[in-house]
């Protein structure tokens, strides 16, 4: 199970990254101030793109789960035998 959860942390911080340097909003190091040029809007591209990759990792969880209990559902059950 922790290669499932390291996994799915992995890809949401990937895509993640990939929508912050789409959108032109890479981290900046080093920097004195805190981000003057950051969104102060009521919702910030920010949190919507982390609302996204929360939405996209609770997806993909439950389709390994849906699709494991699924398997099991799908087994034959065995009538046990009289003594």
């Amino acid at each position: 199970m922790n290669d499932v959860t390291l996994v799915t942390s992995a890809i949401t911080h990937q895509v993640y990254a990939a929508c912050l340097a789409a959108a032109g909003r890479t981290a900046r190091t080093g920097a004195t101030d805190p981000e003057p040029d950051r969104d102060r809007g009521a919702v910030s591209l920010e949190q919507v793109l982390w609302f996204v990759a929360a939405g996209v990792s609770v997806a993909v969880i439950a389709g390994i789960l849906w699709n494991q209990i699924k398997d099991k559902a799908d087994d034959p059950i065995i009538s046990p035998a009289a003594p």
